[in-house]
């Protein structure tokens, strides 16, 4: 396994848990420290046999210790394992390791990095140990709110729509296990370990929707430097229409699958003219469009439409049930989930994890610990090495090459993450299929969009279709360390690269992929773009309002279906990151064992395992005792003004109350307990509402946060560019790029270091910018030989 030099002590809880199945799935010793009695995240709801579901998720592949913070031989013990230990993971706003460093040693992440120098060492906290929203809370809900997600979710006007529970917490996990690992392999480099004061605030802003970030292909024609406040308007750019027996989505992007579906429509007169390839010029005319559409659809069978639309080219898929996707047949035939013993006879369906590696499934493997196993020692495996003797102070992955052939965001993202942090990005692309981020708007050189996710890329035009160019693209993975790409499954096959052919070339080189649906199952040929993961895995199904009154009245008045997931690029984003700690695992595996490695994500599974534990419990049935805490979306003062309030327990309900003043709401027999709250939850939006109604989003935040609650306004992107926090931390710079006109604020890197700089800023290259000069410094070509392949068309440069 990848990682099975790696030891990990794993002091976190809750949401922090994820974090470190992440490096367990990929082989890395996790030995889980608890109090006597157990963490307190075994009893989180839900529940199934009274065992936690996110618990026994997000555990598998640990194993336990006991460790008593009030004995001197336990805390003896903690010195031991935190001294010959590799990473250190915290959680929650003090942390595990204040408790149990409570005598000789460091009473921090940080101080127990300072003790111990070769010692990667994260606290994960809600918003950082230091700034002005340090002692705040946060669920889910309120990361949403804060983070601008709520603000693009939802109607043009009313309530928006939360995104779906697990999402940012998941999200934000992902990650901090990317963080924790480069600055672990930056200790293989040079010797020194790091402390990383992690904030999921951070990551759910610069990985979820980032508004200062990559839209998508669709927005990269259409964005500009003004910064909109009201809500999204174009609520349908992935348009989702009734059939007889549920929705069915379209996703049409590329001039080809436009005219697939035109010929579908019957080759209609009125769209026949070329301006119509033109993505923008199809979206002025799609409510004509869309009629045509509707009529076409309305009787017939989402599978019947799927397989005819992606027999035509159309990019197309089914609006999917979530309690059907772990059982349905590509699942099964993936092996992306398994029956689990979840709780002492009690088994679930549940995903497997992330992760294909050398095409074996690289996730669940045991299930959550006992608490306090047997064996509570680190696995039997040769001391730490010593490091390779790099400087510190550098960059990570300086000397690291790698040739990447990713596209648009998922794939563009990927290998930005390594160029930031150090390594040379050769962006292979080709004249004829130039990257979906390209378009940009008239009179434009760059979309926004291009400049974010490939800055520190180095330009290369290539086709690598012609028999010259795969002679050139060989040699160039010859002293690549590692290869990227996000074509759908045997595309790098069928140009002649299988990764049994650039391991041929190159026995060291990493193949990182990801694709829309996998390698194998009966999805793994359908054309996919986010918007058709997230309709066919079910995500587009939980995204969507509430019950209540003013969603049916919304859907009533309009007709419209009561989807609201068309703006966000999610899983985009975190899927980047989840193929980019594949990729540094097993850079990491070769410097022990001098072998490559291929590592496949599915942009699909990984959608699933965001959202593991609603999954599972929607696939569990009844027999679950559900979570009935609350997340409302209240109004305030002020024109389209919102905020969240998140009530977990009864407890938090009566400090709401107690906050605004209003005894006779806390005595509400209606609202006394989670289930009566959870079965009157309209009527307790009214309520509430009369109080936030009379405030602002900010002050209410401020209010309830005081009192102990975990609460927020609904940030818009002027709002996060003034972020008081984000400041705080240094979450942004100003990124400059000749080609356009305004400093865009970039993200500095995946969380604060100590010995580990700020992301590198060069600028993105226009198509084959440096074609020319890597042809000479690293082909060995002279400029008679370079300019001859250029006119060939083997090569295309910049002028």
């Amino acid at each position: 396994m990848l990682l099975e030099s790696v030891r990990v002590l794993d002091l976190a809880g809750g949401d922090a848990d994820a974090v470190t199945r992440l490096l367990a799935d990929l082989g890395a010793d996790v030995l889980k420290v608890e109090p006597p009695g157990g963490s307190p995240a075994r009893t989180a709801a839900p529940l199934l046999g009274g065992v936690s579901i996110p618990f026994a998720l997000h555990n598998a592949n640990k194993r336990s210790v006991i460790l008593d913070p009030a004995d001197e031989r336990d805390r003896r013990r903690f010195q031991e394992l935190a001294r010959t230990a590799d990473i250190v993971v915290d959680g929650g706003p003090r942390g595990h390791t204040a408790d149990l460093g409570a005598s000789r040693f460091g009473t921090s992440c940080g101080e127990l990095a300072d003790r111990y120098g070769h010692l990667v060492t994260m606290s994960v906290t809600d918003f950082g140990t230091s700034g002005p929203r340090s002692h705040w809370q946060a669920t889910d809900a309120v990361l949403y709110a804060l983070s601008g997600a709520l603000s693009r979710s939802g109607p043009t006007s009313g309530t928006p729509v939360l995104p779906p529970d697990g999402i940012a917490s998941a999200t934000a996990a992902v990650q901090a296990g990317w963080a924790v690992l480069v600055a672990y392999y930056n200790r293989l480099r040079c010797g020194v370990g790091d402390y990383i004061d992690f904030a999921r605030f951070d990551a759910v802003v610069t990985v979820l929707d980032p508004i200062f970030g990559s839209q998508g292909q669709v927005a990269a024609a259409r964005r500009g430097a003004g910064r909109w406040r009201g809500r999204p308007r174009n609520q349908d750019a992935y348009p989702i229409y009734p059939c007889r027996d549920g929705y069915v989505r379209l996703c049409v992007m590329s001039p080809r699958q436009w005219r697939g579906l035109r010929a579908w429509l019957g080759e209609p007169a009125a769209y026949a003219d070329p301006r119509f390839d033109v993505i923008g010029e199809r979206f002025a005319a799609w409510p004509q469009i869309s009629v045509l559409v509707r009529e076409l659809f309305a009787e017939r069978d989402m599978a019947d439409l799927v397989t005819a639309g992606q027999a035509r080219g159309v990019p197309i898929a089914a609006v999917g049930e979530p309690a059907q996707v772990l059982a349905g047949e590509h699942f099964a035939a993936a092996r992306a989930a398994t029956h689990a013993e979840l709780a002492p006879g009690r088994t679930a369906l549940i995903p497997t994890g992330y992760y294909v590696v050398d095409d074996h499934r690289a996730g669940f493997r045991s299930p959550a610990p006992a608490l306090g196993g047997p064996n509570t020692g680190w696995r039997a495996r040769p001391p730490v090495g010593p490091a390779s003797g790099g400087v510190s102070g550098a960059r990570p992955f300086d000397g690291v090459r790698i040739v990447d052939l990713g596209v648009i965001v998922a794939g563009g993202e990927a290998s930005r993450l390594f160029g930031d942090l150090g390594a040379e990005v050769i962006k292979v692309e080709s004249a004829a299929y130039p990257d979906g981020l390209r378009q940009t708007r008239p009179g434009s050189a760059m979309s926004e969009s291009f400049a974010w996710t490939h800055r520190n890329n180095l330009g290369f035009g290539l086709d690598l279709r012609n028999p010259a160019g795969k002679e050139i693209f060989g040699r160039l993975v010859g002293g690549a360390d590692a290869v990227f790409a996000n074509f759908k499954p045997g595309t790098l096959a069928a140009l002649g690269f299988s990764y049994d052919t650039l391991r041929g070339i190159n026995p060291r080189v990493v193949l990182a992929e990801s694709s829309a649906f996998g390698q194998t199952g009966p999805w793994s040929d359908r054309m996919g773009y986010g918007p058709l993961v997230r309709a066919t895995t079910g995500v587009t199904a939980l995204w969507t309002a509430p019950p209540g009154p003013e969603g049916s009245q919304r859907a009533a008045a309009t007709g419209r279906h009561p989807f609201y997931d068309a703006t966000t690029v999610f899983p985009d984003h975190v899927v980047a990151r989840v193929t980019a700690i594949g990729a540094l695992a097993a850079l990491i595996a070769g410097r022990r064992t001098g072998a490559g490695a291929h590592v496949h994500v599915s942009q699909a599974e990984a959608a699933v395992n965001q959202l593991d534990t609603g999954y599972v419990a929607r696939a569990a049935g009844p027999s679950i005792v559900p979570d009935t805490g609350l997340d409302l979306v209240c109004r305030c003062s002020g024109v389209d003004e919102w905020c969240v309030v998140s009530i977990r327990t009864d407890d938090d309900w009566r400090r709401v109350a107690a906050a605004f003043g209003d005894a006779a709401l806390a005595a509400d027999p209606r609202f006394g307990t989670g289930e009566q709250r959870s079965a009157h939850r309209a009527e307790l939006v009214d309520q509430l509402s009369r109080h936030t109604g009379e405030c602002t989003p900010a002050s209410v935040g401020e209010l309830l946060q005081a009192a102990g609650v975990a609460a927020g306004p609904m940030n818009r992107p002027p709002d996060i560019a003034e972020d008081p926090q984000l400041s705080h931390r240094a979450v942004f710079a100003d990124m400059t790029h000749p080609l356009i006109e305004h400093p865009l604020p970039a993200e500095t890197g995946p969380a604060p270091f100590r010995n580990i700089p700020q992301a590198a800023q060069r600028p993105a290259p226009l198509p084959g910018q440096d074609t020319r000069a890597l042809c000479h410094t690293l082909l060995g070509l002279d400029g008679d030989d370079i300019e001859r392949l250029i006119a060939d068309g083997v090569l295309f440069a910049a002028d």
